[in-house]
């Protein structure tokens, strides 16, 4: 089973600039988007032989998450039942026979860290509802989690310290995570592979000099890593400043 998951920071605009023929191309079976930036009536995209699913943001132009699938779920649920997360279209959660796939966009802290307080609330209710599916059946998650884990995980770790993204609080909510039983899928193959970014900054030629971030991931309920058969980055697939991120996975 192949997975992707891409932010693609405004999809009317991310479909100027290719997204369709990557989505053809790789034909995924599952294939998650972040930062729609869009309505889904605002919008006509749909794919032969896929279902898709949509949680827009009620401000507009903002945020929002879509699932295409090729195969039907037997249940979707949109957001995590808590008002206060649930007004920007951050998680759609599909339940399959043998697991759940959820796609988050998680909140950025934002410059000087107005949001991070909220960002710690969000990460608790996150972690207790990935718990609360994975009690029942494994659970992958994927998205744009807006932080990068380790020092590996970003080109200028000492520089960006207390930045959005790369604080000790986010970083600490990042290891609970994985602590109560989750796996970062692709540091569990790759452990020491450096410079492999999914975001890179508009400003500086970053993309072009690599000065990236690694800040959108896979992740799946320990229990079943043995059936990871591969965690991938694809850096040269432009339309967005993340580049989509996959898992290949037998379930």
């Amino acid at each position: 089973m192949k997975l992707i998951s891409w932010n693609v920071n405004g999809i009317r605009a991310c479909l100027t600039k290719g997204f369709s023929d990557f989505f053809k191309e790789i034909d995924a079976d599952i294939f998650c988007i972040q930062e729609t930036k869009c309505q889904k009536e605002q919008i006509e995209l749909e794919f032969k032989d896929y279902n898709s699913y949509w949680n827009s943001a009620e401000k507009k132009g903002y945020s929002g998450t879509a699932i295409f699938t090729k195969t039907e779920p037997k249940k979707v649920t949109y957001g995590i039942g808590i008002e206060e997360h649930d007004k920007e279209g951050r998680v759609i959660t599909l339940e399959f026979d043998k697991f759940y796939i959820v796609n988050i966009y998680t909140p950025n802290s934002k410059r000087g860290l107005e949001r991070l307080e909220y960002r710690q609330v969000w990460e608790d209710e996150i972690r207790k509802y990935l718990l609360e599916l994975n009690a029942t059946k494994p659970v992958i998650m994927c998205g744009d989690l807006n932080v990068a884990h380790k020092e590996i995980d970003l080109k200028n770790p000492k520089t960006n310290r207390k930045n959005a993204g790369f604080t000790d609080e986010e970083r600490n909510k990042m290891t609970d995570l994985l602590n109560v039983g989750f796996i970062d899928t692709f540091r569990l193959l790759y452990p020491d592979k450096e410079n492999a970014y999914s975001w890179w900054s508009y400003m500086g030629n970053a993309r072009e000099k690599n000065v990236g971030w690694r800040i959108d991931y896979f992740i799946v309920s320990s229990d079943i890593k043995e059936k990871i058969e591969d965690a991938k980055i694809y850096p040269d697939i432009m339309g967005s400043d993340h580049c989509p991120v996959g898992l290949e996975i037998n379930l």
